[in-house]
């Protein structure tokens, strides 16, 4: 999954229990739809290309998930409590 403090979130929603995220890269100048599936605790990072038009991939992330070849990852949140 990419990080990157300058990321930009153009849309986001919810349902049954998937998060799912557009954001904008533009640092990168380039466009990515997450999708985190909070039972599962898996989370998919679809890069939009550009024959894409990154609405469709923010709606169908697990379809443009199989077609590109992208596999669910662990979600990696640090837990450990920091101590001060």
């Amino acid at each position: 999954m990419s990080h990157t403090e300058n990321t930009i979130e153009l849309d986001h929603r919810t349902t049954d229990g998937i998060d799912v995220r557009l954001l904008w890269h533009p640092d990168e100048d380039r466009v990515t739809v997450t999708a985190s599936d909070v039972r599962s605790g898996e989370t998919l990072e679809i890069p939009v290309r550009d024959s894409e038009r990154a609405l469709d991939v923010f709606h169908h992330p697990y379809a443009y998930a199989a077609f590109h070849g992208v596999q669910p990852q662990p979600e990696t949140r640090d837990l450990t409590p920091t101590l001060g």
